[in-house]
């Protein structure tokens, strides 16, 4: 069976490959159909690219530079596994012939390392720390990729969709947060077409689980006894991480139930659990007993009843969110905030924390005035189309700030996109402005 995240099969011919899917890439912009020559995983990509970008050659946008490109990467959880990488992929960075990227889980690239010869033509194309490379900001590449479709990816020379990039072949693997599972960012090999090998993509994927085992050893090594921990925002279906690291994938209805009783440590009873998960609609008791009887197979004696209580605090991303507002630390809060809390859940108890999380969360970035904040909500999915957010974060950049001159036209669009809406009145802007 042909490995679809594989650029190419063994003995497969470059040159050929590539003339056959630049042809491919020709036909797909100018007339919008991809040939089945096309690998399924490219083919996605590039409709992805297709529907977020103008054109089909362009240049990434670099976002972050000096001062403030170190602050961010200085504080980034990867910073700490950076000599690891460099340990692992350094020496085949120096050879002349690659570079070693690291980004983060928006796509922006912290560190771009390598042959000074490599890097300055990498330069031409905004390959540098501080551009964006995700796919809604470079096309289909293979950092980009990996974190779309969280996992490991080649991506072959006329594979990207950018015109500009095609002279390179890269394969990149995403990284996660050990304890929690949370997307981190990715590591990259960036060259020519031998990167096309199967041999790039196992490299890349097992330097970032060597990287996921350090920041474990890390965590272990860190003092101080660790509890249950709930991984819940930008997700269907929570994550519950155990004191000794196990981690336990809870369904939807079990997300919502812990959800509501982390946040309730001294507990609910069985009527207020009842109008927490369904509202109003008539529920016969026993269809809660038998969720929490499911729930308590899953997670033992940490739930308890009359009232239903956990019997221990969990640390939850929610509560994490909050103690970084109160303390006044916007970007802290903004790199805890991985979405809105089980975005697909209808149970209005979860509702209601998700609209009070993002809406204080949303507030303070406004206020703040912090260009870096503004742009990271602006670049977020649930901010991409928030037109006050973008107005803000134009007026808050610097005449010669790189990034200008993209901000703006997306403020100019948004606000021609919402002008009806605008005109009609009657609501404040922010809710004219919310998806």
């Amino acid at each position: 069976m042909v490995n679809p995240w594989l650029a190419m099969a063994g003995g497969g011919d470059p040159a050929e490959r590539s003339r056959t899917v630049r042809g491919a890439h020709e036909e797909f912009v100018s007339g919008g159909s991809v040939s089945p020559r096309v690998r399924a995983v490219v083919a996605d990509s590039w409709r992805r690219s297709a529907a977020a970008l103008p054109a089909a050659e362009f240049l990434a946008p670099v976002e972050l530079t000096d001062a403030e490109l170190e602050e961010y990467r200085g504080a980034h959880p990867l910073a700490s596994v950076m000599p690891l990488f460099r340990e692992l992929l350094g020496t085949i960075a120096e050879d002349g012939a690659h570079l070693l990227a690291v980004c983060d889980a928006s796509g922006r690239m912290l560190w771009v390392e390598g042959h000074r010869g490599v890097r300055s033509r990498a330069e031409a194309m905004n390959f540098v720390a501080g551009a964006r490379w995700d796919e809604r900001h470079a096309g289909t590449n293979a950092p980009g990729t990996a974190l779309a479709l969280d996992h490991a990816v080649q991506i072959f020379a006329t594979e990207h969709y950018n015109r500009a990039v095609q002279p390179w072949t890269c394969a990149a693997a995403p990284v996660h947060d050990p304890r929690t599972g949370r997307l981190l960012g990715a590591v990259d090999l960036t060259g020519g077409d031998h990167l096309a090998a199967p041999h790039s993509l196992a490299l890349v994927r097992a330097t970032a689980l060597a990287a996921e085992a350090r920041l474990a050893e890390r965590d272990h090594g860190s003092g101080g006894v660790r509890g249950h921990e709930l991984t819940a925002l930008g997700h269907d279906e929570a994550t519950l991480t155990t004191p000794d690291g196990r981690r336990i994938h809870l369904g939807r209805r079990h997300s919502e139930i812990l959800v509501l009783l982390a946040g309730r440590p001294e507990g609910l009873t069985g009527d207020q659990l009842t109008t927490e998960l369904y509202g109003d609609r008539p529920v016969p008791p026993v269809t809660l007993r038998a969720e929490l009887s499911r729930l308590r197979r899953l997670v033992g004696p940490l739930l308890a009843s009359r009232p239903y209580r956990l019997c221990e605090p969990v640390e939850t991303d929610v509560a994490r969110v909050e103690r970084e507002l109160e303390a006044g630390d916007v970007r802290s809060a903004l790199r805890a905030y991985g979405g809105p809390l089980l975005p697909s859940s209808e149970a209005p108890g979860v509702c209601r924390v998700r609209r009070l999380v993002e809406g204080r969360l949303r507030r303070a970035v406004l206020s703040g005035g912090d260009a870096w904040a503004l742009q990271l909500w602006a670049d977020s999915r649930w901010g991409e189309e928030d037109l006050e957010v973008w107005e803000r974060l134009l007026a808050a950049l610097p005449a010669s700030a790189p990034q200008r001159a993209g901000v703006a036209a997306e403020a100019r669009r948004l606000r021609e996109a919402y002008a009806p809406v605008l005109r009609a009145g009657g609501a404040t802007l922010a809710q004219r402005t919310r998806p």
